[in-house]
């Protein structure tokens, strides 16, 4: 199953999901019963993973408030 975007010149953009390749170009709007047409945007193959999306959240966060720290960080293991 794959979702699909639509755009309703009224309603916005809503999802549907379809088999893949069995969406048509166009679509009636589930809302006001128009016409929508079919829109196409990046695909969404991946997410981050949670530890990684932690980090760079840390990072974004410490550019305007740095963290201070009170002693060096212990040495990690060499690989």
């Amino acid at each position: 199953m794959a979702t699909y975007e639509f755009l309703c010149s009224a309603c916005g953009p809503f999802d549907v999901v379809l088999p893949m390749g069995t969406a048509s170009e166009h679509r009636e709007c589930p809302w006001c019963g128009g016409g929508a047409r079919r829109v196409y945007s990046a695909p969404r193959l991946s997410r981050l993973a949670p530890a990684l999306s932690g980090a760079l959240a840390r990072e974004e966060r410490s550019r305007d408030e740095p963290e201070v720290v009170s002693t060096v960080p212990r040495r990690g293991r060499r690989r």
